[in-house]
């Protein structure tokens, strides 16, 4: 079972999600307070189970409606998704991947771990 970890940093609050095995499957953006930090996390469980997947790593892509994963290449040529909610927000995004199915499990990951998913602060 998936948990999210909450966490203060030098600028704010941030959460980690992390699969079964203890590995960062998605994390979040800085957030000013635990409170709105949590709402993330809310909109993540919300969101995630039922969100499509845009795979913009190939030309002339689907476009999807929020939410939605969007999997794409990174600069660095890797595989990244980020998660938007409906209203287009990015609430969660994910490290880089060498391979895309990597990254395509590290989505499924995402949609099978965040819904019931412990919130622990570490």
């Amino acid at each position: 079972m998936g948990k999210f970890v909450i966490r203060k940093t030098a600028t704010g609050i941030k959460f980690d999600l992390k699969a079964g095995n203890g590995e960062v499957i998605a994390t979040s953006e800085v957030y000013e307070s635990e409170a709105a930090c949590r709402n993330g996390i809310e909109s993540v469980q919300k969101n995630a189970p039922i969100a499509a997947v845009e795979d913009q790593s190939v030309e002339g892509f689907a476009t999807e409606k929020c939410p939605k994963f969007e999997l794409y290449i990174d600069k660095a040529g890797e595989f990244r998704f980020r998660l938007k909610a409906k209203n287009g927000q990015v609430i969660a995004v994910s490290e880089g991947y060498k391979a895309i199915a990597s990254c395509k499990n590290g989505i499924e990951s995402v949609k099978k771990n965040a819904q019931d998913a412990d919130i622990i602060e570490a």
